[in-house]
């Protein structure tokens, strides 16, 4: 009778751990970001496990070529009822320049205090530096500890005019270097899509939330009268 219960549990365990593996998105060594519906998912054995398609973006992931928003309903959970979802901002980082280093790498080379290391062969994949982050004046050197942080999310855009931005104007937005900052990666995270009136960083608020604004301002993102209230109040109590 124990077996029996000992081997019920067992197997009840095992049907409760397999919907979270199949909800992890695998990053490739290539750096795709394959979810369930990418036909390469399963093939995938060598991987570096993220909880969302946005998170692996964020770390500076890609997505497969041909890889269609209408295949996944992991991007559109956050909200589904706006149409937003993440490659209505590009197919992840880009390389403007045509010079190997795509804008996450980018803004990993411009942001670091100290000299950069790359990757041996060809200079496109920053290894090693010095950052300073501007949430926190922590000092980091292994760049896979850092997210390249949307002072303006993406997500908070889109609520807020960039839903009817052309396709490209809002690739210039995700990609923009005014936009990108090197910050630890559990503080990106935990910061997601919210705007000052929901997140703000644990340091430097003042100047984070001068440069939300700048951002903001400078792509015509419209508030709601509220709105305007609530950063108005938050900007007085940070930059006293």
């Amino acid at each position: 009778m124990l077996k029996r219960f000992t081997l019920t549990l067992a197997v009840t365990a095992a049907l409760l751990v397999t919907p979270t593996y199949a909800a992890t998105v695998k990053q490739s060594s290539s750096g795709i970001c394959h979810d369930q519906s990418s036909s390469y998912y399963e093939r995938t054995k060598n991987f570096k496990p993220f909880s969302s398609l946005d998170a692996c973006l964020r770390a500076g992931g890609r997505l497969p070529k041909g890889y269609s928003s209408s295949s996944s309903s992991s991007r559109n959970t956050s909200a589904p009822s706006s149409g937003y979802s993440r490659d209505q901002f590009g197919r992840g980082w880009v390389d403007t320049d045509a010079d190997c280093q795509n804008s996450r790498h980018e803004a990993l080379i411009a942001q670091s205090t100290g000299q950069v290391r790359f990757k041996t062969g060809r200079e496109c994949r920053v290894t090693a530096g010095r950052w300073i982050s501007p949430f926190t004046g922590a000092v980091i050197h292994d760049p896979s500890q850092i997210d390249i942080d949307h002072v303006v999310p993406l997500k908070w855009a889109w609520d807020h005019g960039a839903n009817h931005w052309s396709r490209a104007q809002r690739e210039r937005f995700a990609n923009d270097p005014a936009n990108l900052l090197s910050v630890e990666a559990s503080l990106n995270r935990q910061k997601g899509a919210k705007g000052p009136d929901q997140w703000l960083p644990p340091a430097n608020q003042c100047q984070y939330m001068l440069r939300f604004t700048r951002v903001m301002k400078t792509y015509q993102l419209k508030l709601s009268a509220s709105e305007e209230r609530q950063m108005a109040q938050i900007r007085s109590r940070v930059c006293k």
